[in-house]
C-alpha cells in the first residue's frame, strides 16, 4: 500500500501538479498548536528538482507557517487525490522561509503565477517522500479556484497591507515570532 520514494520522480511530479489544493502541516518546537493550512491556486507550487519543492506564500490571517518553519524547520506537505485513482502524497522535510530581501527570492518568484499579496516563498527540502493508499479519501469534484484572496489583496494599498501584516502576521497564535517588523512591508512585484 504506501512506498517510500527516494526522489521526486515523473509520476509524482504529474500527480503534484494535477492538484488543486494542498495541505501544509507545522508545530512550534515544544506544545503550542499544530497548524495545518490548505492552500490552493496551483500555480503556487513548484517542484524544483527531485527532493526540494517551494510554495508561494501569500497574505493570510496568520503567519503559523513563517514562524514555525523558521522555528524548527520541520513541514510536511500532503496532496491528496480527490479524482482519479486513489492516492495520498507526503513530502516531509526541512523548510526555509524566503522573504523578498532573501538571496534567490528574484529569481524563485518567477517559478510561480501572477498572484498579489506575496509574503515570502517557503522552500523545502524533503528528507523523506512518502504515498499511500488513499482508499478512504472521498470523490470531489473541482469547479474553480476561488479569486477572493488575490481579490482582497487586490483591494488593498500597501499601506493596509503593511498595517495587516503588522497586526497578524508578527507572531503565531502560540506567540512564536512570524514576520519581523522590516518584512512586513507588501513585495512591490508580483509574482
Amino acid at each position: 500500500m504506501g512506498k517510500i520514494h527516494d526522489k521526486i520522480n515523473d509520476r509524482l511530479r504529474e500527480f503534484i501538479e494535477a492538484q488543486p489544493v494542498y495541505f501544509v502541516a507545522t508545530a512550534p518546537e515544544q506544545g503550542g498548536h499544530v497548524n495545518v493550512s490548505p492552500k490552493g491556486y496551483p500555480d503556487t507550487f513548484a517542484v524544483l528538482d527531485d527532493t526540494t519543492v517551494a510554495y508561494l506564500d501569500l497574505d493570510g490571517s496568520g503567519v503559523e507557517t513563517i514562524s514555525h518553519v523558521r522555528q524548527n524547520g520541520r513541514i510536511t506537505i500532503m496532496f491528496c487525490a480527490f479524482s482519479g485513482p486513489p492516492n495520498i502524497l507526503r513530502l516531509y522535510g526541512t523548510g526555509r522561509v524566503l522573504v523578498p530581501e532573501s538571496p534567490g527570492f528574484t529569481e524563485l518568484i518567477k517559478r510561480f503565477g501572477p498572484h498579489p499579496g506575496v509574503r515570502s516563498i517557503i522552500v523545502v527540502d524533503c528528507d523523506r517522500i512518502s504515498d499511500s493508499c488513499g482508499f478512504s479519501v472521498p470523490f470531489m469534484s473541482f469547479d474553480r479556484d476561488r479569486p477572493l484572496l488575490d481579490e482582497w489583496a487586490e483591494r488593498k494599498d500597501v499601506q493596509q497591507r503593511r498595517a495587516y501584516r503588522a497586526k497578524n502576521n508578527r507572531e503565531s497564535v502560540d506567540g512564536v515570532p512570524g514576520l519581523l517588523p522590516e518584512e512586513t512591508d507588501p513585495v512591490t512585484q508580483r509574482s
